[in-house]
């Protein structure tokens, strides 16, 4: 008789924690879609760690005149961007092929700069990412993308990795819009986000090799093509 007491109590103790656990797994999935940028950027331990782990760059990149001659009276100059990886100057994560009117190329990056209350050292971190290139006969609007506006910078793949998709998302794709916001780049302790443009006139035989200065800025240090 007692066993048979005890039963409904049992039914009812595993039903309540079916339950808790239903609750808590649409809870948690309803806690990465309602996460916003501000969440992400002020709570989340593990991207703070992320950024904290980016590292000193000296070195985003190159760029070299493949073909440069004249087409129906305009000269036409078709270049090889390269982007080399974070941690290895000579692998090539990402390249791509632009021809362009002109002898003169401006290539656009965005820099992202981490204060330190979001860095847990303490010390300034910085992300590098490409927008577009283009010559000085179109608008930089009429340019050609480098990186995708929101997308995952191929040079930053391993950045978050232990984020969860939905999170990694978030954060690339609000990082390029809050450019445009002052008070939120204060507000989440990000010191600036800011274009750099620099821009040289190309020759073949050179390679336009992308620095970083010690205040963070883009210059190209040009090198004989051997």
């Amino acid at each position: 008789m007692s066993q048979t007491r005890k039963s409904p109590k049992l039914l009812v103790y595993i039903a309540g924690v079916v339950c808790l656990v239903i609750v808590a797994y649409f809870g948690r999935g309803f806690y990465y879609r309602a996460m916003n940028i501000h969440q992400l950027l002020t709570e989340n331990k593990h991207l703070k760690q992320a950024i904290t782990n980016l590292t000193y760059e000296d070195q985003i990149g190159y760029a070299k005149v493949d073909t440069q001659e004249p087409n129906d009276g305009k000269l036409l100059t078709t270049i090889k961007f390269v982007e080399t990886a974070r941690d290895d100057k000579l692998r090539t994560i990402l390249e791509k092929e632009y021809t362009i009117e002109g002898d003169i190329v401006h290539f656009d990056a965005l820099i992202v700069k981490f204060g330190d209350k979001i860095v847990m050292d303490g010390k300034t971190r910085a992300l590098y990412l490409w927008r577009r290139v283009y010559g000085e006969k179109m608008s930089p609007e009429e340019g050609f993308a480098i990186e995708e506006p929101g997308a995952e910078p191929q040079r930053y793949g391993d950045l978050l990795k232990v984020l969860p998709v939905k999170h990694k998302q978030l954060f690339w794709s609000n990082i390029w819009d809050l450019a445009n916001d002052p008070d939120k780049l204060k507000e989440h302790d990000i010191e600036a986000i800011y274009g750099n443009v620099v821009y040289s006139k190309l020759r073949k035989g050179l390679i336009y090799v992308f620095k970083i200065s010690p205040t963070g800025h883009v210059y190209p240090e040009i090198v004989p093509d051997i």
